[in-house]
């Protein structure tokens, strides 16, 4: 028996600060102090707070250190674990008054989020079964196996309101239906973890920190379905996830809790992993199936669709693994616990990977209807150096750009569509007042340039199209005419592309082209970027009333543009100028300017 537990945060971001290092530290330390029989280490998932990491939480007191270093361990071990005194420096400012330490839930982070496919993550060790059973894992998996049948679960799912946390937000239930009602021995059950968007990091997060919660999930869709084999297609780029999934599917099997004759039972269900080699295109149902496969992953025309005719020819449902990890909680709640969270057509909560310009980077899930302003300035704490909010991107490539005009739209995946976002995956990337949005827009028709797997002429032919367009856009090669065709260009696309890739493709274009004309405008008209971001339409310009003549900006300058004699104001050729900034950076005294 241990009288605390030290939690190490084993999420990759953690991860990726050294926090398996923290790890080994700790348990070097506490031997040297004689506590190892006394205090146990433990390295956990994501806890949310990313941009506090590397962090540790050590209990019964629920001390929460942020941004701990290899050379703070020594002194956490000595004064909090051996004497009793906690190391308050290292302490997160809002858990703490005066000398009494608050709980988590009490912070701007966490007070308005509701953990549900979170639940496990940052509490227990993801590598322990008996960790994820002893907070009622499996139980859900045994009340449906005993005292429920096949359609019982699926009604379940089906009144609860879940719908599918990967895209575009199809109800769990009816998908499920649909493949139950098909006839045949041989159905899967297939798990997308094939994360592709940028910014986004929900999916990996719960695999890391909570796998068994999916496993169990994917045993209770293949039987409420009748099929007996799953799969679970991973990026490759996820090792940690990787590892982690593959340990709880041998525990699972070890426990009997997968393979032959489940609890006692004539269910018998197994899955395996398959790797994704980061083709974004996978992240599309018939695409992974066919990577699953062994095929290229190029997407299959519908119908039919998977619930009919899927993996292998067979009767296959495919979700993500947020919508897994719900499914566990509404089998043992029951479907009205779910159902009362959330909006009318929107149940439940919903992960985010808050990223961009806010201060508190990091994942959050929050109830369904929760406005972006709270998300933005009362969980993420608002943008940082007292900057302007200008907008966020939801969705990812498939996503668009909501302007502060509609902070206060609560979120769903109604609301969304109507103001020409996507719910998506969850990604959320927030911009401030020095974003170009032509730009933006640009970002991702690259990215969904790049990815796209070509199969079919308005996605392969037609985005490159858009991407040439935005160019010309933002070198100020353009005219007003070419806004009007852009936007054409669009709505065929979606009209005609074969995939979700394609008809989605559009959207980060057509959403800033409809809150943010005034930039292209200025790009097009006036020749200028009102962000200051895009080069080719920029100057850079020294004040001679500000100018020193401290020869900073010249000597940092590396293509000679600058020169002048020392105390006396410099000037730039703009013909020799490549616009890259270093001038700005080195000046003391605010002289240089962009224009």
């Amino acid at each position: 028996m241990v009288r605390s537990h030290v939690l190490v945060c084993g999420g990759t971001g953690c991860h990726s600060s050294g926090s398996d290092k923290l790890f080994d530290r700790f348990e070097a330390e506490l031997a040297s102090a004689g506590l190892s029989e006394e205090v146990k280490v433990i390295q956990t998932g994501c806890f949310g707070l990313c941009a506090l990491g590397p962090v540790v939480v050590v209990y019964p007191e629920g001390a929460f250190y942020s941004q701990v270093k290899l050379e703070d361990i020594k002194e956490i071990v000595e004064e909090h674990l051996l004497k009793g005194r906690l190391v308050k420096r290292l302490l997160y400012s809002e858990t703490v008054a005066e000398d009494t330490i608050l709980s988590l839930d009490k912070t701007d982070f966490y007070r308005k989020q509701k953990r549900v496919a979170l639940r496990n993550c940052g509490i227990i060790d993801p590598e322990n079964i008996k960790e994820y059973i002893a907070y009622d894992g499996y139980m859900a998996l045994a009340k449906a196996l005993t005292e429920m049948k096949p359609e019982d679960v699926i009604k379940t799912i089906t009144d609860s309101g879940l719908r599918g946390r990967g895209g575009g937000g199809f109800p769990t239930g009816k998908k499920w239906s649909f493949a139950a009602a098909q006839s045949g021995d041989e159905k899967y059950v297939c798990c997308n973890a094939d994360e592709g968007d940028p910014g986004a990091f929900m999916d990996r997060s719960v695999l890391e920190g909570d796998p068994h919660s999916v496993l169990e999930a994917m045993a209770i869709a293949g039987y409420a379905i009748g099929a007996s084999y799953g799969y679970v297609y991973v990026r490759a780029e996820y090792p940690i996830a990787v590892k982690r999934l593959k340990i709880a599917i041998e525990q699972a099997r070890e426990a009997g809790l997968l393979g032959k004759n489940i609890l006692g039972t004539d269910f018998s269900f197994d899955v395996d992993i398959r790797l994704g080699a980061g083709a974004f295109v996978c992240g599309e149902e018939t695409a992974l199936l066919n990577s699953i496969e062994g095929k290229r992953g190029d997407p299959r025309p519908r119908p039919p669709f998977p619930a009919v005719k899927g993996l292998f020819g067979k009767p296959t449902i495919i979700n993500n693994v947020e919508t897994y990890a719900n499914i566990p909680c509404i089998i043992l709640n029951g479907a009205d616990w779910f159902a009362s969270m959330g909006t009318e057509k929107s149940k439940g909560t919903k992960v985010f990977a808050l990223g961009g310009k806010i201060n508190h980077t990091g994942l959050v899930e929050v109830p369904m209807g929760t406005t972006l302003r709270e998300i933005v300035e009362e969980i993420g704490g608002g943008i940082p150096n007292g900057k302007k909010f200008k907008a966020v991107q939801t969705g990812g490539p498939s996503g668009g750009c909501i302007p502060a005009a509609h902070m206060d739209v609560p979120v769903d995946y109604d609301n969304l569509i109507a103001i020409g976002s996507i719910m998506g995956s969850g990604g959320m990337i927030v911009m401030d007042e020095d974003n170009c949005m032509v730009d933006i827009a640009k970002f991702f028709l690259e990215f969904t340039v790049d990815e796209s797997c070509g199969k079919c002429t308005p996605c392969r032919i037609g985005i490159r199209r858009m991407l040439e367009m935005l160019d010309n856009i933002i070198s100020g090669q353009a005219e007003l005419e070419d806004l009007d065709r852009l936007e054409s260009l669009c709505y065929y696309i979606k009209e005609n592309a074969l995939c979700g890739l394609g008809q989605t493709a559009p959207n980060p274009v057509l959403s800033t082209l409809r809150f943010f004309r005034d930039e292209y405008e200025a790009h097009v008209v006036d020749k200028r970027c009102p962000a200051g971001v895009c080069k080719k339409l920029l100057s850079f310009y020294i004040d001679p009333d500000k100018c020193k003549g401290c020869t900073l900006c010249a000597r940092n300058c590396p293509t000679s543009a600058i020169t002048g004699e020392v105390k006396k104001a410099h000037v730039i050729d703009t013909e020799k100028c490549i616009k890259c900034g270093a001038c700005i950076d080195s000046c003391k005294f605010a002289a240089v300017s962009k224009r």
